[in-house]
């Protein structure tokens, strides 16, 4: 015995439709359903439309960025950009996953040598632990000159590695300190 669908029978199915109507390619009426007819773009209900570059390459694709009551709703490509046309690859459609998400970490964590849990620290704190572990590694390792008298000023101690989240702009910077501190082992896996 056949069960049939609460509202309409068979015949409301989506596939049915789609072959007994006029949409045999399920471009319109065929495809839709109470529940799609319902929705509302997100878009939709943005207070404003904020233009940016998606963060996470070389490339700098424009954005929109759609905003309701100060939070993020949508991100989009924009159309408007030379660069990128209206379009985004999977890393830039993620972007609105990337700020909104709950599982972002928004505060210092810190688990000390040979610790087993992570301690929370304030911003200030976490900073000045790091500048005094450069202070302290460039000092420890500094390479005036070479064996054979030839000047090096280098360090060899400390080395970065830069993500695909930084832009130009940031990558320029930390080169620029990075040489400033003797630093000679600067990459960026960001690779296009």
């Amino acid at each position: 015995m056949r069960e049939e669908t609460p509202a309409g029978g068979v015949r409301s199915w989506p596939l049915v439709r789609q072959f007994t109507g006029r949409d045999k390619h399920a471009l319109g009426a065929a495809a839709l359903s109470a529940t799609t007819a319902a929705l509302e773009p997100r878009t939709a209900t943005a207070d404003r439309v904020v233009k940016s570059i998606c963060p996470y390459c070389a490339v700098g694709c424009g954005q929109k960025i759609y905003v309701k009551d100060e939070q993020v709703v949508q991100v989009e490509g924009d159309p408007d950009s030379p660069i990128s046309r209206g379009r985004l690859c999977p890393k830039g459609s993620a972007t609105r996953g990337l700020s909104t998400s709950p599982s972002r970490l928004s505060k210092v964590r810190y688990r000390r040598p040979y610790g087993t849990a992570w301690e929370e620290l304030d911003l200030e704190t976490a900073m000045e632990m790091i500048a005094d572990r450069v202070v302290a590694t460039r000092e420890a390792t500094w390479e005036a000159t070479s064996n054979d008298g030839k000047p090096l000023n280098r360090t060899m101690g400390i080395a970065s590695l830069g993500g695909a989240t930084l832009d130009n702009e940031e990558n320029y910077l930390m080169k620029k300190l990075y040489t400033a501190l003797g630093v000679v082992q600067v990459e960026n896996q960001a690779r296009l």
